[in-house]
Order: structure tokens, then C-alpha cells, then sequence
């Protein structure tokens, strides 16, 4: 099933996303996929993507990769490993969900940047997704 319009949906609803600027390309059970096009505003001090960016995506993935299939949720934890500098005219984050029950996903994430066509991989993230707890009263 294409979640695409209903992901993007909540993107445009975020105003930090629209401030970095990220797109939904593929949204569909158990995975997700965000482009970023890379702007100077998006680079540290080096000329490459910052790690904040990148962190972003990979949050962003993971926990619309655990959304797909838990509904409303939210990150209950995460990790990233730096692989090398984002470099290129966009990146690209892939997450999906390794395995889930009711409550929680435990989802992967990895981040290309994408420079003359070719994909390189900048970083590697894992995190756990939870339901989010419905309020009383």
C-alpha cells in the first residue's frame, strides 16, 4: 500500500521538516525513504553535510518506517554511526523495520549521499519506535 500522500501529509505538518527541507519519495509497510537536496545552509564549517542534518534524516526514517506499521508513535531511541562525509547534491534515507510487535519496532536506517548519480553511504543508524500512549481524560 503507497502511504506516500499520507506521509508527506505529515511532513508538511512539521514545521522543523519544512525548515530542513525533506521530501518523501517512498512510503509503503515497514518502509521509508526521504530525500534531502543538499543546500549550503544544509553544510558545516568542512563543506559537507552536517551531522545534524543527517541525524535528522535518520530520525525521520526510522520513525516513519516504525509509523507504517504501528500507526502514531514516537522515537524511544536511536543510535548513528558516522561512515564517511555527506558530500553531493542530495542524501537519501532508507529505513525499514527489522522486526515489531504491538507496542514497539526496532527499524534501521542508512544514509547515501547522492553525487553524479552515484549512492555512497554516509551513516548507519538503529532505533526502537513506540506506540504512542494514548491520553486519559
Amino acid at each position: 500500500m503507497d502511504l506516500k500522500p499520507f506521509g508527506q501529509s505529515i511532513l508538511d505538518g512539521q514545521p522543523f521538516s519544512k525548515l530542513v527541507g525533506v521530501e518523501i519519495a517512498r512510503f509503503e509497510a515497514g518502509f521509508c525513504e526521504l530525500v534531502l537536496e543538499i543546500e549550503e545552509r544544509h553544510k558545516q564549517h568542512n563543506g559537507f553535510v552536517h551531522g545534524g542534518v543527517t541525524s535528522t534524516l535518520a530520525d525521520m526514517a526510522l520513525t516513519f518506517a516504525g509509523g507504517s506499521v504501528l500507526q502514531d508513535v514516537l522515537t524511544l531511541e536511536w543510535k548513528i554511526n558516522f561512515l564517511r562525509p555527506g558530500i553531493g547534491e542530495r542524501l537519501v534515507a532508507r529505513g525499514q523495520v527489522m522486526s515489531h510487535g504491538a507496542t514497539q519496532a526496532v527499524c534501521r536506517c542508512d544514509i547515501f549521499a547522492v553525487k553524479d548519480g552515484e549512492e555512497k553511504i554516509v551513516a548507519a543508524a538503529q532505533g526502537t519506535i513506540a506506540k504512542r500512549p494514548q491520553r486519559k481524560g
